[in-house]
């Protein structure tokens, strides 16, 4: 299973979790007021009710959530449409074989991707490298259409765009640095 098959699945498991709600209606009822059902108890102890863990809906505090996140996210989506070699620019690849020919650092995540988050909206830019074979518009296409889908399931934003530069063509025979971490 790939890293962003085990990242959704984690993901969802967890929404399904707060999707659970509580039984009655929720805006009516104020959150001090909510008790859990107590099980039967023994003759004569006394019950006391038991504050309701608070909801979304209810508790107070802010989420954000970092650009880097938004753009690792789209890396992965992009890397997962058969036809995709690689992500970035010409000289964001150059470097990165370089920084790999002398062993300094590691590959970046969110190479070739920028995201943008304004108001829970986001904006995300790609940049891929397509093999050679491939239809460009279709793979460009389905690069869009899974980056937007997995950003707003998986981070629970609205994707007012997504903008996907064909770069480069990568030909059979060349090394291909992408389809070898996707492989692992």
């Amino acid at each position: 299973m790939s890293e962003a098959a085990v990242v959704e699945e984690r993901v969802e498991k967890q929404a399904d979790a707060y999707a659970e709600e509580i039984p009655g209606d929720p805006a009516g009822v104020e959150a001090a007021d909510r008790v859990r059902p107590e099980p039967p108890t023994s003759a004569g102890a006394v019950e006391t009710p038991t504050p309701e863990a608070p909801t979304a809906n209810v508790l107070r505090g802010r989420i954000k959530v970092a650009d880097e996140v938004v753009e690792k996210v789209a890396a992965l989506a992009a890397l997962e449409i058969p036809g995709v070699a690689d992500l970035g620019g010409d000289l964001e690849r150059a470097f990165e074989s370089v920084r790999d020919r002398i062993g300094v650092g590691t590959k970046r995540a969110t190479q070739g991707v920028q995201a943008r988050i304004q108001d829970q909206q986001v904006s995300v830019d790609v940049t891929i490298v397509i093999v050679y074979g491939h239809v460009v518009m279709d793979v460009a296409t389905e690069v869009k259409v899974n980056v937007a889908r997995s950003v707003s399931r998986m981070l629970g934003m609205h994707v007012i765009e997504v903008n996907v530069t064909v770069d480069d063509v990568r030909l059979p025979g060349q090394g291909s640095p992408a389809s070898d971490t996707r492989a692992s």
